[in-house]
C-alpha cells in the first residue's frame, strides 16, 4: 500500500523517564484497561519510583491526555499521503490498526471526544487542505470545506469507535465502510484535478 494520509500528532519533546512512564501504562492499558491501573503499578512496571510518576503527571488527566497523544503519535503514526486520492487506502490501514489494538484506539478517542488533548482535533486536516490546494485548486471554498471536513471525519478514531460501538461492526467492515465514504467524497472531484 501506498504512503497514507495524516503526518502525526504533534507531541511535546519527552524525557526518557516520560516516554517509560508512558510506554508502561499503554502497556497496562492494554492488560488491564485504563481504569484499573495505579500510579503504583505503573511506577513498578516503568522501573522508577512512584512519586516519579506523580512528578510528571501530577493528575490522572495528565497522564491519560499525554498517554492518549503519546500512542497517537506513535503507535498509531503514519506517513504522509502525496495525493488526496490516497486517502481512502489510508483510512483503510488506519482503521485496521485501530481494530488490532482496541484499547488504545479507545482511549485516544476518548480523549479527542471529550475535547481535553487541545485544539487541535483533526491533526490531518491540514495535510489534507495541503494536498486538495495542490491537486484539486479549483474548488470553490464551501466545496473544498465540505470535502476536508467529511474526509478529517472519516480519518479519525472517533470514525472507528462508532462504527465499532454503534453499529456492531468489525474490524474488516469498519475499514471498508470507512474507505467507501471516502472514495465517494473523492469521486466527485477527480474530474477536476489540476493537468
Amino acid at each position: 500500500m501506498g504512503a497514507v494520509v495524516t503526518g502525526s500528532t504533534a507531541v511535546p519533546v519527552l524525557s526518557g523517564t516520560q516516554r517509560a512512564i508512558l510506554a508502561a501504562y499503554t502497556e497496562l492499558i492494554e492488560e488491564l484497561g485504563s481504569d484499573d491501573v495505579s500510579y503504583r503499578v505503573i511506577a513498578r512496571r516503568a522501573g522508577i519510583a512512584e512519586r516519579t510518576v506523580f512528578r510528571n503527571y501530577p493528575t490522572r488527566v495528565d497522564l491519560l491526555l499525554a498517554t492518549a497523544a503519546w500512542i497517537e503519535a506513535t503507535l498509531f503514526a503514519r506517513e504522509e499521503s502525496h495525493s488526496i486520492f490516497d486517502v481512502p487506502l489510508a483510512i483503510r490501514d488506519a482503521m485496521q490498526r485501530y481494530d488490532a489494538r482496541p484499547e488504545l484506539a479507545h482511549v485516544v478517542a476518548e480523549t479527542a471526544m471529550r475535547g481535553v488533548n487541545g485544539a487541535a482535533p483533526s491533526p490531518g486536516r491540514a495535510q489534507l487542505e495541503r494536498l486538495l490546494d495542490a491537486e484539486v485548486p479549483s474548488l470553490d471554498p464551501a466545496h473544498r470545506r465540505a470535502v476536508i471536513a467529511a474526509l478529517s471525519h472519516l480519518d479519525s478514531v472517533g470514525t472507528w469507535v462508532t462504527f465499532r460501538r454503534e453499529f456492531g461492526m468489525d474490524g474488516r467492515d469498519i475499514a471498508d465502510a470507512a474507505a467507501w465514504a471516502a472514495e465517494a467524497v473523492l469521486d466527485g472531484i477527480r474530474d477536476r484535478v489540476a493537468p
